[in-house]
């Protein structure tokens, strides 16, 4: 059911929780910190029983030096460098096998599928772990670290993120000036991070993203996973504010109105695991030329397999060359 802002208010509407004072320097402090480990991405030819599409198993290095596996899905019949879609995958979910990824190297581009440190056993499966996970925290990934924003499971995967486009510039067969990133959930998330710790993507398309407007995501809904957030502070009842304050430095509306390039959103009107308002509270601040395309009666899944083929429409709008 519609339970958020009706559409004509969700398209005014804005978020008014402060963020840090010192988001940037935090945000420069980490990037800072991680560019001291190369990215070293290795490329390894992967047999994935498919014939239309070349497999590379890439290991790269993200945050802390920490191993993130990834797939790079390339046309096999291809001439030059490709513009290349990073994706990012959403809560719980893992790279699984390449078969799973199709879509956009069958549309011609170049495909590169990062692994959630961590996740990857809720849906689809993954191979990455998460060697640095620390303290007391509530099932799932949420509030690994909360109490300390360098300790946040977060900031350990938004590293992963700006990384993985590195890893896939790397290899020969991607155009490194012709990079956009993608997501759906958690991964539309990862992607405005992407964009706004970045000046190098052309195009980022988070679709009904996650981790946005934190204090309103878990006053209007009791879905997981803004639920383990709730969770963790009804038990640690004295420190939710210190909660918050860290996850002020993790939230999409903050790094959405620092993003330049082109962006494409979807969002879901009866979406109970990322409501509406929280969607458009990063649309509505992002700092780039911008549209949404706005599913009235759809829950999380949003446009689902249009929503792909939104993605490779605009992919095509930035990369007419293709």
């Amino acid at each position: 059911m519609h339970s958020d802002l009706p559409l004509e208010q969700l398209r005014t509407y804005r978020y008014t929780e402060p963020e840090p004072a010192d988001f940037d320097e935090f945000w420069s402090a980490t990037l800072k910190e991680a560019a001291g480990v190369p990215v070293s991405p290795v490329f390894t030819p992967h047999d994935g029983e498919l014939r239309t599409v070349e497999v590379f198993d890439v290991t790269f290095a993200g945050y802390g030096g920490d191993p993130i596996k990834a797939w790079l899905l390339l046309p096999a019949r291809r001439s030059g460098p490709l513009p290349t879609v990073v994706e990012y995958l959403g809560y719980g979910s893992g790279r699984g096998i390449p078969l799973e990824s199709l879509a956009y190297a069958s549309a011609g581009f170049g495909h590169f599928v990062m692994d959630t440190r961590g996740q990857g056993s809720s849906w689809r499966a993954g191979d990455t772990g998460d060697p640095s996970a620390t303290g007391p925290a509530a099932p799932g990934y949420m509030t690994r670290g909360i109490t300390d924003p360098r300790d946040y499971y977060y900031r350990r995967l938004y590293v992963d993120a700006v990384r993985a486009v590195d890893a896939a510039a790397a290899h020969p067969a991607v155009d490194a000036g012709r990079i956009a990133v993608t997501g759906r959930s958690q991964g539309g998330a990862l992607s405005l991070v992407a964009a706004g710790l970045r000046d190098d993507v052309a195009g980022a398309i988070p679709h009904v993203p996650f981790l946005s407007a934190f204090r309103r995501g878990t006053a209007i809904t009791d879905r997981e996973p803004y639920a383990e957030i709730v969770r963790w502070c009804s038990i640690h009842r004295t420190r939710h504010e210190t909660a918050f304050a860290t996850l002020a430095y993790f939230d999409a509306t903050s790094f959405a109105a620092r993003a330049t390039c082109r962006g494409s959103f979807s969002v879901a009107l009866m979406d109970g695991v990322c409501p509406p308002s929280t969607v458009f509270a990063a649309y509505n601040v992002y700092g780039g030329a911008k549209d949404i395309a706005v599913w009235p009666y759809n829950n999380h899944e949003g446009g689902g397999p249009q929503d792909q083929l939104r993605t490779i429409r605009v992919l095509r709008e930035l990369f007419p060359e293709l």
